[in-house]
Order: structure tokens, then sequence, then C-alpha cells
């Protein structure tokens, strides 16, 4: 568990390279200088760890490509105390980044092995989500509800209902929409009944699935 002066080193850079592709929050880039990536990934991995790329973890996950984290990040403009729902904690590297911008996090895995990986392994270097849950992102949280954003990080083929009610009005949710390859999909909610949606883009990400595992 070790994170030297080269691993901040880094990390710097990293950050740097997120600027040059777009992002621009300071408060994001400030989590991805401080969060030790190479401690979420398999340690053969390591040496890769800065990189801005998305490598395989437990369970025939990935962790995401840190440009991928930080522009879900950004463009939630998630704010102190929020209430967040991610689903899919995976590795815990997009919860750590969420609790960095000081959210109060709520985080859904199904993957039984992966969450209690996770859940084990995050309050050990510090983070601690308001609740880990294992069970199905496609229900969402409805005894939490209703959140400021939800975040989804697997690609969904379709946006699960459930989640659209458990927004507050004028919340957030982003989530990765399709098969193949996915559209970074924000709605944000205008009314009881009213939704606006924007297309953000192309992504891949892991597949979003039903029920747990």
């Amino acid at each position: 568990m070790r994170d030297t002066s080269k691993h901040q080193g880094l990390r710097n850079q990293l950050a740097k390279v997120l600027m040059a592709k777009g992002i621009t929050d300071k408060n994001v880039l400030e989590a991805i200088r401080k969060i030790p990536r190479h401690l979420f990934i398999d340690s053969s991995f390591e040496a890769h760890a800065y990189q801005d790329k998305a490598f395989p973890i437990a369970a025939e996950q990935t962790i995401s490509q840190p440009y991928t984290v930080a522009f879900q990040s950004e463009t939630l403009a998630v704010k102190p105390e929020e209430k967040v729902l991610e689903i899919g904690t995976g590795s815990g590297y997009q919860t750590a980044v969420l609790l960095e911008l000081n959210a109060e996090v709520f985080t859904i895995e199904r993957q039984h092995e992966l969450f209690k990986k996770t859940s084990f392994f995050l309050p050990k270097i510090g983070y601690k989500p308001k609740k880990f849950i294992f069970g199905d992102g496609y229900k969402g949280l409805q005894d939490q509800a209703p959140f400021d954003k939800i975040i989804v990080t697997a690609g969904a083929p379709f946006v699960p209902k459930p989640l659209l009610s458990q927004l507050k009005i004028g919340g957030m949710l982003l989530i990765p929409v399709g098969d193949k390859t996915q559209v970074m999909t924000l709605f944000t909610r205008k009314s009881a009944k009213e939704f606006e949606k924007k297309e953000l883009g192309d992504f891949a990400f892991v597949p979003m699935l039903e029920e747990k595992n």
C-alpha cells in the first residue's frame, strides 16, 4: 500500500493530460492528483496506473479510464454535501473522486466479489461512503431517494425509470446509454414529469447488468 513521490509525480502528469483533453474543473483535477489510483488496480498493472486507460479488475469488470471518470464528475458538477447515488462501485475509484468532491455518496455494486473487496478496501485508505449496497442498480435506492445526482458507471441498454424517479427536481442523472458503444446522456429533472435530455458523445463501458450476482 505504498504511495510515493514518484506516484505523486505521475498523478500530476495525468492531471495535465486530462487538462489537455478539456477537463477544467479544478476540484476534479485536484481529486485526480490526490487519489492513489495504483492501489485500485492489480499490482501487475501498477506501472501503467497513471496512463489514461481503463484496466481489468475482478469479476470481468474494469476500472474506467481517468478521462471518463473526470468527464462524468465534471459534467455532474457535484457540490459539497450533495446526495449522490453511484450505480456500479467497481474498483471504487469513481467513488473516491465523488468523496474528494465532498459529496454524500451511496454506492451500489451487483457483483458480490467486487462489493466485498471494495467495501473493505475503500475505508482502509480513508474513503468512507455513506453506504455500500450490494444490489441491483436498475432499481436504484428508493429508501434514500431523492438524490441530487445519480451517476451510472456501466453501459445501460435503456434508461431505468426508477433512476429518473429518484431524482430531486433540479437533479441530474448521467448515464451511458447503448449496447456496443454508449452515448453519454445527461437528464435534468425540470418538474415531476418533465426531464431535459442532453447527449454528450460516445464512450465505451462494460455493460450494466441486472440482478445481483
